[in-house]
Parts: structure tokens; C-alpha cells; sequence
């Protein structure tokens, strides 16, 4: 039987720390060797470099130098949400396949950039989302496809944490200062805001639970503290057919939810024909509605197996199977999400509700 391929894998770009955890899961493949890491303030990369026990000859602030020299199959992108498009175009020439961090994009000509970059190489294209993987929005999607809660009418979902540079590591952290937010990549103009970062989450995993339907129609708001350049909190409509779906992002939540869980509660609450599903981030249970539980029903949430525990466990999956890449991770998906968000943020800026943008 001749051996597994051992899938080289390249960290580029640490703009965004959910690089650690990605790479964690490579670390731990066996079919997977981290070849190189690669960003421009080494300072960023230490954790990683300590966790995964990366060798110093595998530590770049040159991205060029770190593929020339290490020649990966697979390159880990974790950029500024504005930034996705240039990296993607950056790497892509170099004929590897991608897993990027959400969002897709900061807006629509990006993701079409990006899969028109990689289309090019004839290369896989993949877009993380953290909450595709939690166990209670997993076993929700197998819900409501095996035709628990009947036809899908609506979802609705809140999400967000008290600040994406909230100092974590300090139990007497107060919020981020005005000055200290104008200096942050997340709080810029372009790519910025509670919208872009957490809308995209509601709006993909929302396109999964439909399987791949569009809403006809967007109206959205935002808000946020005087003097932000981006917002810091959004509410959006989207119209399913004859029945509304609402999304709402914030930062400024009263805790981070992989601590404690805030109110309102972040998550979805899923709305059938037939029944209902309250279905939260990190819990360990879901609530189940129907004629034969009308007073509700707690249910344990799936236990995830192989090859779907991890982002990088699935990716290599497809790579080594040749299966499409599904749900939120697929490019098909993730586009329908990033035409509501598109949507969205326009709608908030006009004032007014919106047609789905297509382009």
C-alpha cells in the first residue's frame, strides 16, 4: 500500500490570530507538516512558533521567501479582512490551494478576484468559518435537513463579542479607547466593522440552512460610538419568500461568549413549518420544538467525526478524495453570503431596502 501523502503546509499573514488555531490543527495531522510560517512583525508569529515547535529555518517576514523556499501545497491565509483579495492574488501563481479565514471578502469584486485568481491555477479555494464547526450548528443543519422542524421559514441570529481588540489577557480590561480603535485594522473603513466580521457568519451558515436559497431583498442599519470609523453594530432583514430572517452583529456584547454566554444569547433560533430550533454558540445542547414537544425538547449535539472535526482536517480530506468542497467553506456558498452582507452594508449606507446585489 504505498504511503499518504504528507500535505506541506504554509501560515501566511498572522493579521488575524485565528492563524494559531489553524495551524494547530495542521500540527496535529498526520498527514500534514508545517513547512513555514510567514509575517512581517516576527513578535506575532511567537506563539505559534512555541506551540507547533517550529524550526527557525521555517520562520520567514518575507511571504516570497517563505513559499519560494519551503514550496507548499497548501497555504493558510489569515489577512485583514480588506486585504483577502491581494493575498489570495499574491499566492495563488505559486499553484497552491488556499484556506482563508473569514470573512470571504470585504466586498464582492474581492471573493470574485479571488476565486478568479485561483480558477486560474486550477487550485482549491476554501473559506473558514469558526462556527461551521460547533457541534450545536452542526446538529442543527442534520435537523433541519432530515426534515425535523419542516420547511425552513426563517433564521435568526445574534453574535458578536465585547471588542475584536478587547484586552483579553487583562481581568480589569475596559473597553478599547477611541484612539485605540482608529489604530486598529478591524475598526477601519474598508473591511472594518461588526458587519463585515460577523454578518458574513450569519449570512453563510444561514445560505447552508437554506441549501444555497437567496433572499430577494436586504434592509439593514447600523450603529456605533461617535468618531468610529466603522460600525460597531448592525441589524439586518433579509427577505426569504414571504417570510423575514433577522441578523444582528455587535461589539460591544456584555461578555465574550466563549466565556459567558451574553444577552441576548449568541446563536441562531431556526424557524420551521413544522417546529423550531434554538441552536447556540458553544453549548452543549440544542432545543428542539415540534407538535410533540411543544414545550421543547433538549437534545445533545452531535459528536463531530472524521474528516469533518477541523477546517484543515476537511480540506486535506477533499484535496486527497477529490470531493467538492460543501457548505460554508464552499467558494458557492460563501458568495451568496457575501451578496447579503454586500447588500447589507449598502442598504445601511443608502437608507433604504435593497434588491440582493449580484455583483
Amino acid at each position: 500500500m504505498p504511503a499518504r501523502k504528507k500535505w506541506r503546509i504554509a501560515g501566511i499573514n498572522f493579521d488575524f490570530r485565528h492563524m494559531d488555531q489553524l495551524l494547530s490543527h495542521a500540527h496535529t495531522a498526520r498527514n500534514a507538516e508545517i513547512v513555514g510560517i510567514s509575517h512581517e512583525d516576527a513578535a506575532e508569529m511567537q506563539d505559534v512558533i512555541r506551540d507547533c515547535s517550529i524550526l527557525k529555518d521555517r520562520v520567514f517576514t518575507d511571504w516570497k521567501k517563505c513559499i519560494e523556499q519551503t514550496k507548499p501545497d497548501v497555504v493558510i491565509l489569515c489577512p485583514a479582512s480588506g486585504a483577502h483579495a491581494d493575498w489570495v492574488e499574491k499566492v495563488a501563481p505559486y499553484k497552491v490551494h488556499v484556506l482563508i479565514e473569514k470573512p470571504f471578502a470585504a466586498n464582492l469584486a474581492q471573493a470574485d478576484r479571488m476565486v478568479a485568481a485561483m480558477k486560474k491555477t486550477r487550485r482549491k479555494l476554501a473559506i473558514n468559518w469558526p462556527l461551521a464547526w460547533y457541534p450545536p450548528h452542526v446538529t442543527a443543519h442534520r435537523l433541519v435537513r432530515t426534515g425535523r422542524i419542516g420547511e425552513l421559514q426563517e433564521v435568526h441570529f445574534y453574535d458578536g463579542n465585547r471588542s475584536p481588540i478587547w484586552d483579553r489577557g487583562n481581568p480589569k480590561a475596559t473597553p478599547p479607547a477611541l484612539a485605540q480603535k482608529k489604530a486598529s485594522w478591524f475598526y477601519y473603513a474598508n473591511g472594518g466593522g461588526s458587519l463585515i466580521d460577523y454578518l458574513g457568519y450569519g449570512s453563510t451558515l444561514a445560505t447552508w440552512y437554506f441549501d444555497g436559497k437567496k433572499p430577494t431583498e436586504i434592509t439593514a442599519v447600523s450603529a456605533g460610538a461617535r468618531g468610529v470609523p466603522a460600525d460597531e453594530q448592525s441589524v439586518t432583514t433579509a427577505r426569504y419568500g414571504e417570510w423575514l430572517s433577522t441578523f444582528h452583529t455587535r461589539w460591544g456584547t456584555f461578555s465574550d461568549p466563549w466565556d459567558h454566554q451574553p444577552q441576548p444569547k449568541c446563536g441562531f433560533v431556526l424557524k420551521g413549518s413544522k417546529g423550531t430550533i434554538a441552536n447556540y454558540d458553544y453549548e452543549d445542547t440544542i432545543r428542539l420544538q415540534t407538535a410533540r414537544h411543544p414545550g421543547g425538547k433538549i437534545i445533545a449535539v452531535d459528536k463531530p467525526k472524521k474528516p469533518r472535526t477541523n477546517p484543515v482536517q476537511y480540506f486535506l480530506n477533499c484535496l486527497e478524495t477529490g470531493e467538492l468542497i460543501e457548505g460554508p467553506l464552499s467558494p458557492k456558498i460563501a458568495l451568496i453570503g457575501q451578496q447579503i452582507v454586500d447588500t447589507a452594508a449598502l442598504s445601511a449606507k443608502q437608507k433604504k431596502t435593497l434588491k440582493l446585489l449580484t455583483k
